[in-house]
């Protein structure tokens, strides 16, 4: 009996243990990368991470939402919002990892001024980014907005173009790779590491360190309070976290925390 009960024990214990995996969406750079430092920390602590690559922003979401999914990472306050509010969902924010600063890149031009009449400009086709990208150019002085401070701004809303610019909207996957087929190119950062652009030397503008718009954790109400995901929130906010996204990425990636 005695020894029964002790197998019984340890059944529980597993079955316990088991019951701690957390399942999370993520983009490869630098989410991934940041979550695949922290799963030792969580291993040890009980939590079994499991790290699912996505190329898109929308899957990520959807399937948080359809309970496939624990968790994601990959996504700011803004996108989260109009993505809620477009479909319908309920996900909620649970912690504030990092800042990405968006950046304008080019192939063909050194410098924002050098862009000729007419040029081409690709930039993101969902409508936070796509307004963050105008605002970097109305920043820069490149075009004018209706209104400087509009974080769903799109080409319609552009006041002045001095330089008849003609704007693409594409998929933010897609941006790195038509490169070389636009004059400029307003990329997320986590698309322009992947290509292997470095946002510190290669863009030709960028956010400020203080963007608003700070990657957060992502679930949904009924699990944004579980202890496996308190103590992912934790570990993603660790100093050994902060350490690891400075000595990595050099600026290119800033912890908000």
């Amino acid at each position: 009996m005695k020894k029964l009960l002790t197998l019984l024990a340890a059944a529980l214990a597993f079955n316990a243990h088991a019951a701690e995996k957390l399942t999370v969406a993520a983009t490869a750079v630098p989410h991934a990368e940041i979550l695949e430092f922290v799963k030792p920390i969580l291993a040890k602590e009980g939590v079994d991470l499991d790290i699912k690559v996505f190329t898109d922003y929308v899957q990520p979401n959807t399937q948080v939402a359809e309970k496939r999914l624990d968790a994601n990472f990959f996504q700011h306050k803004p996108y989260l919002t109009e993505f809620n509010k477009g479909k319908g969902t309920n996900l909620v924010p649970v912690v504030g990892v990092h800042v990405e600063p968006f950046g304008a890149y080019s192939s063909k031009v050194k410098k924002l001024a050098d862009l000729t009449d007419g040029a081409t400009v690709a930039i993101p086709n969902d409508a936070t980014n796509g307004g963050r990208a105008l605002l970097l150019l109305d920043k820069e002085g490149v075009i004018k907005l209706k209104d400087s401070n509009n974080i769903l701004a799109t080409p319609k809303d552009i006041a002045q173009n001095p330089k008849h610019l003609k704007f693409r909207e594409l998929e933010a996957a897609t941006l790195p790779r038509v490169l070389n087929q636009v004059d400029l190119a307003l990329i997320n950062t986590n698309y322009a590491l992947q290509a292997k652009l470095n946002p510190t030397r290669d863009a030709l503008a960028i956010e400020g360190a203080q963007s608003p718009y700070v990657n957060y954790l992502v679930a949904r109400p009924d699990n944004k309070d579980s202890d496996a995901m308190k103590k992912l929130a934790a570990a993603l906010t660790s100093p050994e976290t902060k350490k690891f996204i400075q000595d990595k990425y050099k600026g290119a990636v800033v912890p908000a925390f």
